[in-house]
């Protein structure tokens, strides 16, 4: 075996990489649920902290 055969079969063994970009991509895919989310329901809450102003005490 030559030394590039060897660097080749440890480089496709090693997984530590993948794992990094699995978390990376699960963390922009909450990032997103999050925007979504904030998108959706922000006029939602300005409008509900209008009225809790507006209310009478």
């Amino acid at each position: 075996m030559t030394i590039r055969d060897n660097f080749i079969k440890r480089f496709l063994k090693e997984d530590r990489g993948a794992t990094a970009i699995e978390y990376a991509i699960m963390a922009s895919l909450v990032a997103a649920v999050i925007v979504a989310v904030v998108m959706s329901l922000g006029d939602q809450v300005v409008l509900l902290f209008a009225k809790v102003l507006e209310a009478p005490w």
